[in-house]
C-alpha cells in the first residue's frame, strides 16, 4: 500500500511538472514590435504607440517598440528571435524567409480603399527640374532608399533596367545612390540634393495628398514635402503589399489575440489604423506565404 501511495505521488509530481512546463511554453513575459526605417525614429514611435498600448493591454505583458535605423535591423531582430512582430515589405519578408523559413509567419496584409492589396514603386522629381520621365534623367543622380526595400530598391532596380536604363553608376545616370529610406529619398528630391528617386504609394486618390497611403502620404501629412512641387516620372508594376509577420514560435493564443486585434483595427480605431498603415485603408486581411513567391524569386535572382 505504501509503495502504491509513493508511486501515486511520483506520478502526480510528474504530471504537475509537465503541466507547469507546458504552461510556461504558452506564456510570454514581454512582446516586442519592430518598426522598419523609412522615416525618423520619433515619428515611427508616435505612429505605432497606439498599437503598442493596445497589444500591451490585450496581452497583459510589457510591450516595447524597437525602431532600428535601417530595414536590416528589424530583419536581424526577427531572425535572432529578438522581435515578435513587424510589418515588413515584401522584399524584407523574402530575405527573412530565405535565411530561415521557420523564423516568422505572414498573418495579415493591408487592404487598399479599392479592395486591392498592392502598391507601386513610384519615381518622382521636382516639377521645376525639367524631368518628366526617365528619358530626362541621363547624366543625373538617381536615389534608392534602403537595399532591403521592395519599392525603394528591389523592384525598380529590376524593372528600370528592363526598360533600357542601366542602373550602373556612370552608364546612364551620373550616379545611383542610397539615401537610407523612403523619407530620406523624398526629402532629398524635394530639397534638390538628388534629381529623382523612388518611394512607395498605393497609387489611389490624389497626387496632391500623396495618394491615399504610402511614404508620400506620410511625408505630406508631416509637412515634409509640398506635393505640388514634385511630380511622378515613373511607376512600377503592381507589387504585393508587405505582410505583418509574427514570430513563428510564439504561443498560438498570443498569435490569435494579436492577429484579431490588428484585423479589427480599421473598423474599431480608424485613427490608429491610419497611423499604423501609413494612410487610408479599407481593412487588414489574412495573408499567407504564397502571396510572396514572386518576390522571393525576384530576390533570389537579384542575389545571383
Amino acid at each position: 500500500m505504501k509503495k502504491w501511495i509513493t508511486s501515486l505521488f511520483v506520478a502526480m509530481a510528474l504530471m504537475l511538472a509537465f503541466t507547469t512546463a507546458a504552461m510556461a511554453e504558452e506564456t510570454i513575459t514581454e512582446f516586442r514590435i519592430g518598426i522598419l526605417g523609412g522615416e525618423n525614429a520619433s515619428d515611427r514611435l508616435r505612429s505605432n504607440e497606439c498599437v503598442r498600448s493596445q497589444i500591451e493591454a490585450l496581452l497583459g505583458v510589457p510591450t516595447k517598440i524597437y525602431a532600428p535605423a535601417d530595414y536590416n535591423g528589424v530583419i536581424e531582430g526577427l531572425l535572432g528571435g529578438n522581435l515578435d512582430m513587424a510589418w515588413l515589405g515584401a522584399s524584407g519578408y523574402a530575405k527573412v524567409y530565405m535565411t530561415n523559413p521557420d523564423a516568422v509567419e505572414p498573418v495579415l496584409v493591408k487592404i487598399n480603399k479599392d479592395g486591392s492589396f498592392g502598391y507601386y514603386s513610384v519615381g518622382f522629381a521636382r516639377v521645376d527640374s525639367g524631368i518628366e520621365s526617365l528619358d530626362d534623367m541621363k547624366g543625373k543622380v538617381f536615389g534608392f532608399g534602403d537595399p532591403n526595400s521592395t519599392s525603394g530598391y528591389l523592384i525598380p532596380s529590376i524593372e528600370i533596367p528592363q526598360s533600357g536604363y542601366s542602373m550602373k553608376p556612370g552608364d546612364y545616370f551620373k550616379d545611383v545612390v542610397f539615401t537610407g529610406g523612403h523619407e530620406q529619398t523624398i526629402v532629398a528630391v524635394f530639397n534638390g540634393d538628388i534629381n529623382a528617386g523612388v518611394t512607395w504609394a498605393d497609387g489611389l486618390g490624389e497626387w496632391v495628398d500623396g495618394y491615399n497611403s504610402g511614404a508620400l502620404r506620410k511625408a505630406a501629412d508631416a509637412g515634409l514635402v509640398d506635393m505640388t512641387q514634385i511630380q511622378e516620372i515613373w511607376r512600377s508594376k503592381l507589387i504585393p503589399e508587405g505582410p505583418i509577420v509574427l514570430r513563428k514560435d510564439l504561443p498560438e493564443k498570443v498569435k490569435l489575440k494579436v492577429t484579431g486585434l490588428l484585423a479589427s483595427m480599421p473598423s474599431m480605431d480608424m485613427e490608429c489604423a491610419y497611423g499604423f498603415m501609413a494612410g487610408e485603408v479599407k481593412g487588414i486581411a489574412p495573408v499567407d506565404h504564397d502571396a510572396y513567391l514572386s518576390i522571393i524569386e525576384a530576390r533570389k535572382a537579384k542575389s545571383q
